[in-house]
């Protein structure tokens, strides 16, 4: 027979299952709905103007606005996000998107950094205990000197004429 401490656990567990198990819904019903409704400005921050090569959010020129009225035409004909980019994509080419392509060589882009900075981590992780043991902030250290007794009375003097 188990105590009140035993259903009490099992119960904490049942109820954090739930709970993830509800929040992987929302978030799968999130992304379905932003894949399900895209807007014109949420496009125009992903996506580059051929000619300027700047963010089409930003972009002022004739071509900046032909690709909005495009976007804006694919909007309302019910494409989703992914479907405007790859109309974009088909229409002007891949140099329209904002970001690198996630495979291939453009998944460089998105991986050099990421090992850069876990390498850079793992460098930190190891020689920062060195370096502290080197210089004595680990704890270990000993205690510093006693003054000897005419620095101290020098000491003593200074102090007493700053107060």
């Amino acid at each position: 027979m188990r105590t009140g401490a035993g259903h009490t656990t099992r119960g904490v567990r049942s109820l954090a299952a739930l709970l993830a198990v509800l929040a992987l819904a929302l978030l799968g019903e999130g992304a379905a709905l932003a894949a399900a409704r895209a807007s014109l400005p949420q496009i125009e921050r992903q996506v580059m103007c051929v000619t300027c090569k700047i963010p089409l959010n930003v972009a002022e020129s004739p071509q900046a606005d032909r690709e909005r009225a495009y976007i804006q035409l694919l909007i309302d004909r019910g494409y989703t996000e992914a479907g405007v980019k790859h109309a974009l994509v088909g229409q002007y080419g891949a140099a329209v998107l904002g970001l690198p392509p996630d495979h291939g060589v453009g998944l460089a882009a998105y991986l050099v950094p990421l090992v850069a900075v876990l390498a850079l981590a793992a460098v930190l992780a190891v020689l920062l205990p060195r370096w502290r043991r080197r210089s004595g902030t680990g704890g270990g250290g000993e205690p510093p000197a006693p003054l000897a007794p005419a620095d101290a009375a020098r000491l003593e003097s200074d102090l007493a004429r700053f107060d």
